[in-house]
């Protein structure tokens, strides 16, 4: 058989016997008009195991099999994947002999691309490059694209996909490593970049004043950050994402409302003033929302958007949208008879079931006046300076109250289930570990001990 190029085709005996001729000749046949198609552009022998490109060893393959994939690769390309070597006839009409010498190649999407490159030598050495690269399909066609314009076109075809909590927490990160880092261009981003940031970062105030950052404030930039460079992988502006070490986040003992607090707060209910104006009482309101979040664990917004066609007072469900919930799918969940019995006392005309007519924010006042009137005063330990706010439960503690109080009367199927978690795991984190254990110490072996004196 001839090769692409017209001469013979070496193949010694020993290579033969590895892996028949008709599968190595295949891609010669289906291929015979593209002369140009793979590294085999002069001359490709395989002997004893040894692979000779432009007459020179290029790899020494030992095994037959990896013979056998580096012609396929290089041979059944669907493409032309020759890289040339030139000197420009302009330049070569001014300078002679001593033009530059350039090398043009197709990129994978078709374009023609060209570089100038200088001596021969490190001509046909980048040429060669380019080809294995596109033989391998490693070939980066835009190495060049500037942080700016892929931000751009990533927040354009990527991020308004999102939600805006998203979207915003998304501009956050990216305007903070900016400030920090003040990258130009993607193939920059390197996992040292990434490391000068975190120390960077670390070291900054927080919100509050007299804090830093906290880890968790910086894994979750760090997860935006991950997240776009992944994209910029897809889109092959960079060869690959660089590693991102996530910061270790202090295994905190998370805080929920008990029970006894919550009979406190339930009963202070009374010093409501808002929401008005409905033909129920806000002290009614309060208590209503109170009992069907420390029973469902839904989280505020959820509760919130519910609407009145979405339950069922009857049957004792709620259907949560998937436009209105952190997972994004509809869930029919069952309701406790005291959250329907609660329920009840709030019914009107209204399009929601709990009706706010206030900024969502005005939510937080109010309900730290009712724990303020039911005696609540809670310690903080964080290094930061205090406000009224910390002695205060939040309504993500409701959540984990949920999850703490149930967790030895459901199965974890029921429970992450009731939570709408996709994980396990994540259900996990919201469970007060101390707590459930409580029940286990009874259990544990005590040792027979002697009587003092």
């Amino acid at each position: 058989k001839k090769s692409l190029t017209g001469g013979p085709l070496q193949v010694s005996w020993w290579a033969i016997k590895a892996f028949t001729v008709y599968e190595m000749i295949k891609p010669l046949r289906e291929n015979w008009r593209r002369a140009r198609v793979g590294l085999c552009v002069r001359t490709a022998q395989v002997v004893r195991g040894r692979v000779t490109v432009h007459g020179r060893p290029r790899t020494a393959l030992s095994n037959p099999v990896l013979v056998r994939r580096f012609f396929c690769a290089v041979l059944a390309q669907e493409g032309d994947i020759m890289a040339r070597v030139y000197q420009d006839y302009r330049q070569k009409q001014r300078l002679g002999e001593k033009a530059p010498w350039s090398v043009s190649w197709n990129d994978p999407d078709g374009h023609k691309r060209s570089k100038r490159i200088g001596a021969k030598s490190l001509a046909q050495k980048f040429a060669r490059r380019i080809e294995g690269e596109l033989a391998v399909g490693s070939y980066q066609s835009n190495t060049r694209r500037s942080w700016q314009d892929f931000r751009r076109e990533y927040e354009q075809n990527v991020a308004s996909k999102t939600s805006p909590g998203n979207q915003g927490s998304l501009r956050a990160a990216l305007n903070n490593f900016e400030r920090i880092i003040s990258p130009t261009m993607l193939r920059s981003i390197r996992t040292p970049v990434i490391d000068r940031y975190i120390s960077t970062r670390s070291l900054e105030c927080g919100v509050k004043k007299k804090s830093r950052v906290s880890p968790s404030t910086i894994n979750r930039e760090l997860r935006h950050l991950r997240a776009f460079l992944r994209v910029a992988c897809e889109y092959n502006y960079i060869s690959q994402v660089p590693k991102i070490k996530m910061l270790r986040e202090p295994q905190k003992r998370r805080r929920y409302v008990t029970r006894e607090h919550f009979s406190a707060i339930y009963s202070a209910c009374d010093v409501a003033q808002k929401p008005s104006g409905y033909s129920f009482t806000a002290c009614e309101w309060w208590q209503s929302l109170l009992v069907f979040s420390y029973m469902t664990g839904w989280r505020i917004g959820e509760p919130l958007a519910l609407r009145r066609e979405d339950l069922d007072l009857e049957a004792g469900t709620a259907l949560t949208r998937h436009d209105d919930n952190k997972g994004k799918r509809d869930d029919l969940i069952p309701l406790h008879p005291l959250i329907v019995k609660h329920l009840k006392q709030i019914q009107g005309f209204s399009t929601f079931v709990f009706p706010w007519k206030h900024n969502r924010r005005m939510l937080y006042p109010e309900f730290h006046r009712i724990q303020k009137a039911a005696g609540i005063s809670l310690s903080c330990r964080e290094p930061h300076e205090h406000t009224e706010s910390c002695q205060f439960y939040g309504f993500h503690d409701l959540r984990r109250a949920f999850a703490t109080e149930n967790v030895g009367h459901l199965s974890p199927v029921q429970l992450q289930g009731l939570m709408r978690h996709r994980d396990f795991q994540t259900t996990l984190r919201y469970i007060n570990v101390a707590t459930s254990l409580r029940g286990a110490v009874d259990k544990i072996v005590a040792p027979q001990l002697s009587e003092l004196g």
